[in-house]
């Protein structure tokens, strides 16, 4: 099914001004101009960010949609897949995000603006525990991204939660998958852009 609609969500302390969003968003301008395109700025709260994000995709045709996440936004994608029954493709995904995000509960500065900054709250480890879908079989088809260089989350941990995946995996490269441009093609021979 072609791709009419597609969704991309930014990682913890990141933005729609991320390497990979933007460079995401330059390929949609220049070659699909016709997508319908969203790279929303999440707040801090995860159930905030998925209330938005489900209301914000809520008349989108889950068949001819596809969600991008990277790092949290992965396991994010991971929720909206499970929803809206689409595609989805996860870059370096969080795996157990309630458990690697407790260390940075407090305010926190963003990355590419690091005068704005966020609070993460305690209870929004709870939050992201109630946005879980591991162990239900997968909605639509999935491609996992996934580096072995990693230096911030354990790519075994997404090999082995994502086995129903197409997965391809880097060999090095890091958590913000810095060659990002030169994988770019596998990204979009999955989401088969309209």
């Amino acid at each position: 099914m072609p791709t009419t609609h597609l969704l991309y969500l930014h990682g913890f302390r990141s933005s729609p001004q991320s390497a990979k969003a933007r460079l995401v968003a330059d390929y949609v301008q220049r070659h699909h101009p016709q997508v319908t395109w969203l790279c929303p700025q999440l707040p801090a709260s995860p159930a905030e960010a998925m209330q938005q994000v489900m209301q914000a995709v809520k008349h989108w045709p889950g068949e001819h949609m596809a969600v991008v996440g990277s790092s949290l936004g992965g396991y994010y994608a991971s929720y909206v897949a499970h929803h809206k029954r689409c595609k989805s493709a996860l870059l370096n995904p969080a795996v157990f995000p309630d458990q690697t995000l407790a260390q940075y509960i407090g305010t926190q500065p963003q990355w590419h603006n690091p005068e704005d900054v966020i609070f993460f709250r305690p209870e929004y480890i709870d939050e992201l525990r109630a946005l879980s879908v591991r162990g239900q079989p997968p909605a639509g088809p999935e491609l996992g991204i996934f580096c072995t260089g990693d230096e911030v989350l354990n790519w075994l941990d997404m090999v082995q939660r994502y086995p129903q995946a197409q997965q391809y995996i880097i060999e090095g490269s890091d958590h913000a998958i810095s060659d990002f441009a030169q994988h770019l093609p596998v990204l979009m021979a999955f989401l088969e852009l309209a």
